[in-house]
């Protein structure tokens, strides 16, 4: 599996979004120690919300769309809880998307 992620900069306040097979362990042994290069000023992160694609090239071209201009309103849209889905898909959702650009659950308020 591969997933597209979205930390928070619990001392700053903004967001990074990005992809990896595990980001659970790309947060620990890399955000939060200062080993890449946009977050390494802005730790401690948290992981807010994850989503689950079984093909690496979806879950890229989902990161390129949430980082882009339609992309950065769904992506508010998402941590405001304003998007619902009927896919049952949640923030720790282990679940594979087999849409493309599908729109994501809701966050709960954080």
């Amino acid at each position: 599996m591969f997933y597209v992620y979205i930390l928070k900069s619990l001392f700053h306040g903004t967001l990074y979004v990005g992809s990896s097979k595990d980001p659970e362990k790309r947060l620990n042994k890399e955000h939060n120690k200062g080993r890449v290069r946009y977050t390494k000023g802005r730790t401690p992160w948290l992981l807010l919300y994850k989503e689950a694609y079984l093909i690496r090239s979806e879950a890229i071209k989902r990161e390129r769309f949430l980082k882009s201009g339609q992309g950065l309103k769904q992506l508010n849209q998402i941590l405001s809880g304003a998007v619902g889905s009927s896919n049952g898909r949640t923030a720790d959702s282990e679940s594979a998307n087999l849409g493309s650009n599908p729109s994501p659950t809701a966050l709960d308020e954080i």
